[in-house]
């Protein structure tokens, strides 16, 4: 998750219960011989031995490993004394075999372990030129972001958002690729990167989504074997003028904003629907730019259909709209956090769809702000 353009992730990866459990190998085998010692030979324990380095493999490194099980066959050894018709030799044999296995498996284990890791830094290194940590004031208007990923280990999806401050104003782009994996993540970087550019040179909304569908039509026909119409993606671009009160939205097919204004919350429907990106020639390319008022106090939420199709267990959908009525006053940092916290509680923490959420506020200069 990203949140204010910094990511925290859900839970943390080694917490306590995770450290507890690298012991188990240990307690197995202690377990394992005290059973072994206080119990009549006929039960033979001891023929579980060998189980302790073999679940070592899964969470401990060679060397230890190694050393668990030598310390295994010296508890097999010891109770050869104590009785003399256990089958030592075969449970030492399995000992020693298995504890060779286990001792491949881990390094095998550790050298995957390793190559994910360089991964993630990749993987890392990408998120931050794809979804970089937006600044949390440009001029006169507040953003904050957040990015929640479907799978737990999950760096980077088809959902996307940006903002530039422009000689236009503030503008802002938040939109969602159909599909999933490398392709909907190119076709994600391929509509942000064009947006960096033409957020500063285009004088329109219009312009720019134009653009952008050049953009993404160019980068779908360079992958072949794909159903073209296929790969879209939904977006919304908003523009704020600086010191204009209003904001222009352009709705290419994505789910309508919130808008906070006077304390009444709106649900911002296009008057005439856009096309969505790389469907322009199959439906018309005709855009339509709709103005609101955008005044001090006022907050807009921009969102992924992710947040909306937030099912419960019941299977019903996240009531944004209704949310975002009880809110109250908020900075769209905590307003966010809020939203973070009550997706993860509605849907139980299994989110089945990647969330990306943009708040935008005109602070109030006659307001006194809360302490942050």
């Amino acid at each position: 998750m990203i949140t204010s353009g910094r990511r925290r992730s859900r839970r943390p990866p080694y917490g306590g219960r995770w450290q507890a459990a690298r012991l188990s190998p240990l307690i197995l085998t202690v377990l394992i011989a005290g059973l072994a010692f206080s119990t009549p030979r006929e039960i033979a324990f001891s023929r579980l031995l060998p189980a302790a380095p073999a679940l070592a493999a899964a969470m401990w490194p060679v060397i230890p490993t190694i050393v668990l099980g030598m310390f295994c066959l010296l508890v097999m050894i010891s109770l050869s004394f104590f009785y003399t018709d256990l089958g030592t030799p075969y449970t030492a044999a399995a000992i020693v075999a298995v504890t060779l296995a286990a001792a491949y498996a881990s390094h095998v284990r550790l050298q995957r372990e390793e190559m994910l890791f360089h991964v993630r830094l990749v993987a890392d290194a990408a998120q931050q030129v794809l979804l970089r940590p937006l600044p949390r004031r440009i001029q006169d208007v507040e953003i904050e972001s957040l990015y929640l990923a479907a799978q737990e280990q999950a760096r980077i999806g088809g959902d996307f958002y940006e903002a530039a401050d422009t000689p236009h104003g503030v503008r802002l782009l938040i939109g969602d690729v159909r599909g999933k994996g490398l392709p909907a993540v190119g076709a994600a970087s391929a509509v942000i990167s064009c947006f960096r550019e033409a957020a500063y040179d285009e004088p329109d909304l219009r312009g720019i989504v134009r653009r952008l569908e050049t953009s993404i039509t160019r980068y779908s026909a360079g992958l072949p074997g794909q159903d073209l119409p296929e790969r879209f993606a939904t977006a919304i671009l908003a523009e704020i003028p600086h010191g204009s009160g209003h904001v222009r939205l352009l709705n290419c097919g994505h789910p309508p904003p919130l808008l906070v204004h006077h304390g009444e919350t709106r649900v911002l429907e296009p008057t005439i629907p856009s096309p969505p990106l790389n469907l322009a020639t199959l439906i018309g390319d005709r855009y339509c730019v709709d103005a609101v008022a955008f005044a001090p106090g006022d907050q807009l939420l921009l969102y992924t259909d992710g947040v909306t199709e937030t099912r419960d267990r019941a299977g019903e959908f996240f009531p944004l709209p209704e949310w975002m009525r009880r809110q109250g006053p908020a900075r769209p940092r905590e307003l966010l956090d809020r939203l973070h916290r009550d997706l993860l509680h509605y849907s139980g923490g299994r989110l089945e769809d990647d969330i990306a959420a943009l708040a935008v506020r005109c602070p109030d200069p006659h307001t006194q702000e809360p302490p942050t």
